[in-house]
C-alpha cells in the first residue's frame, strides 16, 4: 500500500473519526488550565468512543483533574497512556486521545484501524482489536517515524492511517 498523508487526510473527512477539530480544542483548555475537568474529559471520551464514554462520570471530579496534571508531569509515553488508562472509560485508545489533544506534534489517536494501515505498511505483525500502553508505544513509533520523514504532526499522520484503513480494508473491522 502506497501511503500518502496529505491524500488520506483529505479523505479523513468522509470517515467516522473524531474530529481534529474538537481534539485542538481540548488540548487549548488543557493546555491552558493545566488540567482536565472530568465533563471536559468526558466531552473528549465521547468524541472518540461514544458507546463508552458513560464511564468516564464514574470517575470522581478530583481524580480526573489529577490524572491530568499528572500526565503533564511524568516523562515516557507509556507512563503517561498507563496513568491515563486508570480513569474509568480510558482505555489506550481513548487515552491516546488525550495526549493528541495535548500534544499533537508527538502524539496521535491510536485504534484498530490505525493499527492495520501500520501492518499493511509492514510496521507491525499481526491484527490487534485491543490495546494497552505498550501497545501505544509501539505504533507511535512508526507514527512518529512517518511524521518525520514528510514534515507532519504525529497527529496528522495518525489520522491519515485511519482514513487508510476506511478506504483499503476488505472485510469487517474486527
Amino acid at each position: 500500500m502506497e501511503f500518502d498523508v496529505e491524500r488520506e487526510l483529505a479523505r479523513y473527512a468522509d470517515t467516522q473519526g473524531v474530529l481534529p477539530e474538537r481534539l485542538d480544542a481540548i488540548g487549548e483548555q488543557y493546555r491552558a488550565q493545566g488540567h482536565l475537568t472530568r465533563e471536559q474529559l468526558y466531552e473528549l471520551a465521547y468524541e472518540t468512543s461514544t458507546r463508552s464514554a458513560y464511564h468516564v462520570r464514574e470517575n470522581p471530579a478530583e481524580r480526573c483533574v489529577e490524572v491530568t496534571e499528572n500526565v503533564l508531569a511524568v516523562d515516557g509515553d507509556f507512563s503517561k497512556i498507563h496513568l491515563l488508562s486508570g480513569l474509568r472509560g480510558f482505555k489506550a485508545p481513548t487515552a491516546s486521545a488525550v495526549l493528541a489533544a495535548l500534544a499533537p506534534e508527538r502524539h496521535a489517536v491510536v485504534d484498530t484501524r490505525v493499527w492495520a494501515s501500520l501492518e499493511r505498511l509492514d510496521y507491525l505483525d499481526g491484527r490487534k482489536e485491543s490495546f494497552d500502553a505498550a501497545d501505544y508505544v509501539e505504533m507511535i513509533g512508526p507514527i512518529r517515524e512517518l511524521a518525520d520523514e514528510r514534515g507532519d504532526t504525529a497527529a496528522e499522520v495518525g489520522y491519515a492511517l485511519f482514513a487508510a484503513d476506511v478506504a483499503n480494508r476488505d472485510g469487517t473491522l474486527h
